[in-house]
């Protein structure tokens, strides 16, 4: 039996892929300690793992109302908050890990906290990235417009002064690059195919893509027209009354069983009555939807945009981050969605009967959905660790 450690940030797009690789290694009678924040606690240790708070070092929660919506499009913001963080857990985590001596430390791509801890005392690492691996040549495939370039282009000078302080405290970091990347000797799980993967081919053997950790659905959602069209902004940046409104209207008279999914930033009573065929719910059983969704409108966080294409649903496309405008991008790439460029009543009207009425989409999600299930999914991210834990 193997003393496996996770670090994560308080994001449940980036936790809820690890929490079946927990499962996993508990089943197979490994320890599982699990660094995380009280908001996903019971998630985490539903999924087997001995849960440690980390939440009185967590940057993010300090941040004003306006910042936290910037976070994830504003790259010097996101770098501080991310370099906040990791050097208020410092003491801690090095301490601990002496402590604890793991077999294997397991870190999101974003705690950077883990793989230093790792570095700086010979623990064994994997990285558990759960969007897109990166590396330089990427930017080829993930074309930014000239916004998120300019963007990036007046963000380097902070970034750089953020990066000097990791330096400061002993932190092996170059760049930002070594933040959203590992090079090809890093151990790591990707949450996706080697298909839907940009430029998979360019990556070493030490890549484990094990494609996306999808859950069972906990409910039963009956069908009940020819035609089922999801709709779901994510669990983070959801306050868009105006963009719901206009589903709404779009959709109204189109004979479709219509389900929004809208987060807890929107008081449901402002929609009034509804038309008939449409539903509003503050959260739902996604997976129990998109097991029998036709079409599913979506931000395109990397989460959501899987477990659509795992079961073969093409997307109308409307992200909002940079890192969501790289899933849609691929998405589009491989022609099993189209990108929402107007948010007007009739633009959604038309992209979504656009997708419902060109078989194309359908059949390239399906393409998608084959390739996600080839994978060897948390059994092979279990053993992938196992192979690492063995290393010492």
């Amino acid at each position: 039996m193997s003393r496996i450690v996770f670090f994560c940030i308080p994001a449940q797009g980036h936790t809820n892929p690890t929490l079946g690789v927990v499962r996993e290694l508990v089943a197979r009678g490994h320890e599982v300690l699990y660094y995380s924040y009280n908001i996903l606690r019971e998630k985490i240790e539903a999924a087997g793992a001995a849960f440690v708070a980390c939440d009185e070092f967590d940057a993010e929660q300090h941040l004003t109302p306006q910042e936290g919506a910037r976070i994830g499009s504003d790259l010097a913001l996101s770098t501080r908050v991310l370099v906040d963080t990791t050097l208020a857990l410092d003491e801690m985590v090095c301490a601990e890990m002496e402590r604890l001596r793991p077999d294997c430390i397991v870190a999101d791509s974003m705690a950077v906290w883990g793989k230093a801890v790792a570095l700086k005392l010979g623990i064994p690492f994997v990285s558990s990235t759960t969007t897109f691996a990166f590396n330089q040549h990427s930017p080829k495939i993930m074309k930014q417009g000239p916004k998120e370039l300019l963007n990036m282009v007046f963000s380097m000078g902070k970034v750089s002064r953020q990066i000097q302080r990791l330096q400061d405290r002993g932190y092996p970091v170059k760049n930002i690059l070594d933040i959203v990347s590992n090079d090809d000797q890093t151990d790591t799980i990707v949450y996706t195919s080697p298909q839907f993967q940009p430029c998979s081919e360019t990556f070493s053997e030490k890549y484990a893509f094990v494609g996306p950790s999808i859950r069972p659905a906990q409910s039963e959602i009956p069908k009940t027209r020819e035609k089922l069209v999801y709709i779901s902004m994510g669990t983070v940046n959801n306050d868009m009354l105006p963009l719901y409104r206009n589903c709404i209207d779009a959709l109204k008279d189109s004979g479709y069983q219509v389900i929004l999914s809208v987060g807890d930033q929107v008081d449901i009573s402002q929609f009034g009555k509804l038309p008939e065929g449409i539903a509003v719910y503050p959260s739902v059983d996604q997976i129990a939807i998109l097991e029998k969704a036709d079409v599913f409108l979506s931000h395109c966080g990397m989460n959501s945009a899987s477990e659509g294409l795992y079961f073969g649903v093409p997307l109308v496309m409307l992200p909002k981050t940079t890192e969501q405008s790289g899933v849609a991008a691929r998405v589009a790439q491989l022609e099993a969605g189209i990108p929402l460029k107007k948010t007007t009543p009739q633009a959604i009207r038309e992209a979504i009967i656009t997708v419902l009425t060109d078989p194309q989409y359908r059949e390239n999600a399906a393409k998608i959905a084959e390739g996600f299930r080839s994978c060897p999914g948390a059994k092979g991210a279990a053993d992938k660790i196992e192979r690492c834990c063995k290393i010492r």
